[in-house]
């Protein structure tokens, strides 16, 4: 199960962080991330980190977002800054974990929280 934090409204240039926990440990996600979804759109993917710590972001977040992981709190984290009213949508955090009993993936999806960067 997985739990987002940390929305909410910001004007344009600000910063917020959110936080994606999880009921267990993350240290096997491979991979974790986020995606969002405007309004009207399709979602899309923000931010994402393998196991290895390999990370990718989409080139509408390079250089202002910042994805990252704690393993000792379970938790993984989407920190945004210079943040811009496209920027506004629902995000959601995402991972993958391998279930070794079933021999096959599980896929996690958080409920979503909204940002909203408005003047």
């Amino acid at each position: 199960q997985l739990v987002e934090s940390g929305g909410g409204l910001v004007q344009p240039g600000g910063s917020l962080r959110l936080s994606c926990a999880a009921s267990a440990s993350i240290f096997t996600f491979n991979p974790m991330g986020w995606y969002r979804q405007a309004p009207g759109k399709q979602r899309e993917s923000v931010a994402t980190m393998t196991q290895g710590g390999s990370i990718t972001y989409a080139d509408s977040a390079k250089g202002r977002f910042t994805i990252s992981r704690d393993n000792a709190k379970n938790t993984f984290y989407l920190q945004m800054n210079s943040l811009k009213p496209e920027d506004t949508a629902l995000y959601f955090c995402t991972a993958r974990q391998w279930d070794s009993n079933r021999g096959s993936w599980n896929e996690y999806w958080g409920q979503g929280t909204q940002v909203t960067v408005s003047s």
